[in-house]
């Protein structure tokens, strides 16, 4: 197997098995295009076999770096280059010129030389892709969840506009050649996003448009947070019900096979651990049932607290009391007023965290009665049997 396709399957592994799926653009996928885009230009300018090979081992490691971690990958890439080349017993002079060219991919580094410009010129061939827009919009999902930053439409239309007009240029007479005119085309449909992005904020219908979309984050606030309230409510009643499970079984069995036992003389040594064993199960079935028990508010208001909008017509033990057209009549005035909507979204959410934060209480206290009860019933018959 020749050393480029040894090279090839090791990344392919290598990423596979190591790289985080938040990189979306550092990928296989990238490093496999960069490579073909190296072979497309080394077709058309005079390069040797060896320096061929070179470069594209080089393009083949320069991003698996991104395995250890993103800043200074190119540095983690030497250092896997190189492992992978002295394990097929390469000299230290080539390694070494395969490692600068890793480090020549570097966004500021000037390249020196013919094979550190077709390294550099792979790398960036993206930029005269038909596919930039879909390949960018990658990157710029993978700077967002690797917290590198997140962009708004115009920063990340500005930020690549500058980059592919002002940052960047190609080096090889092939890809000036032919990349170039693509890549201007590229120029130009960033350019025509940034004046339809202004176009759309001098329209009258934007104002309007933002004050649409900030309804829609709080909606999704509200919901996304009283869907949790109610998540964390129901694991609360399935571990408290858990807790009753198991302590109703072990009363069952200290019952019919343990108590019946113990009016023997020669049982008399375990009538103390079984106290224990079944006080702290009536005890912690006692605080399950406190932290499921429901406690509905049965507030008391007039039909002036109505109007001025004091009272959270949201929970149902707040209307539950009332009239159909007086609980009708309210709720008309609650739909047509946006902050009223939200004051009683707050208002329940707020209650609603008060119920929570009992419940839990609860069965911490719950949780706690139940370790202790075994591990002191668990000493206590031990002991028991050991002073016999």
């Amino acid at each position: 197997m020749s050393i480029l396709r040894k090279a090839r399957d090791y990344v392919e592994i290598l990423f596979k098995d190591k790289l985080s799926s938040v990189y979306f653009y550092h990928n296989f996928i990238h490093t496999t295009y960069t490579v073909n885009k190296a072979e497309e230009i080394m077709k058309n300018t005079p390069v040797s076999g060896e320096d061929q090979e070179k470069v594209l081992l080089a393009l083949w490691f320069h991003d698996t770096g991104y395995i250890e971690c993103a800043q200074n990958h190119e540095e983690e890439g030497v250092k896997i280059v190189k492992d992978f080349l002295q394990k097929e017993n390469y000299p230290e002079n080539y390694i070494e010129d395969v490692a600068k060219l890793i480090l020549a991919t570097k966004i500021t580094y000037e390249p020196q030389n013919l094979l550190e410009k077709i390294v550099k010129d792979a790398d960036c061939s993206h930029f005269a892709s038909h596919d930039y827009n879909d390949i960018s919009d990658a990157l710029r999902k993978e700077w967002e969840l690797t917290n590198v930053r997140c962009f708004s439409n115009d920063e990340w239309n500005a930020g690549n506009l500058d980059m592919l007009k002002n940052k960047h240029h190609y080096y090889t007479d092939y890809a000036k050649e032919n990349w170039d005119p693509l890549k201007k085309k590229n120029i130009k449909k960033i350019e025509k996003k940034l004046e339809k992005e202004d176009e759309k904020k001098d329209s009258p219908d934007n104002k309007k448009e933002k004050e649409t979309k900030s309804d829609r984050s709080v909606d999704t606030l509200f919901r996304v947070t009283l869907n949790n309230h109610t998540r964390l409510s129901d694991i609360a009643d399935s571990k408290a019900n858990i807790l009753l499970s198991v302590n109703a079984i072990i009363i069952s069995v200290c019952l019919s096979v343990l108590v019946p036992k113990l009016d023997a003389p020669k049982n008399s040594h375990l009538v103390i651990p079984s106290f224990i064993l079944l006080l702290s199960s009536v005890l912690t079935i006692i605080f399950a049932i406190l932290s499921t028990k429901p406690n509905v508010t049965k507030a008391k208001f007039t039909n002036q607290d109505v109007i001025d909008r004091k009272v959270n017509l949201l929970f149902f033990g707040n209307f539950n009391r009332m009239l159909f057209d007086d609980y009708h009549n309210a709720m008309k005035d609650l739909i047509k007023d946006r902050d009223y909507i939200y004051d009683s979204m707050v208002k329940d959410l707020y209650y609603l965290g008060k119920v929570l934060d009992r419940k839990y209480k609860l069965l911490s206290t719950t949780y706690k009665i139940f370790m202790a009860g075994i591990i002191i019933s668990v000493l206590s018959f031990g002991y028991a049997f050991l002073s016999l």
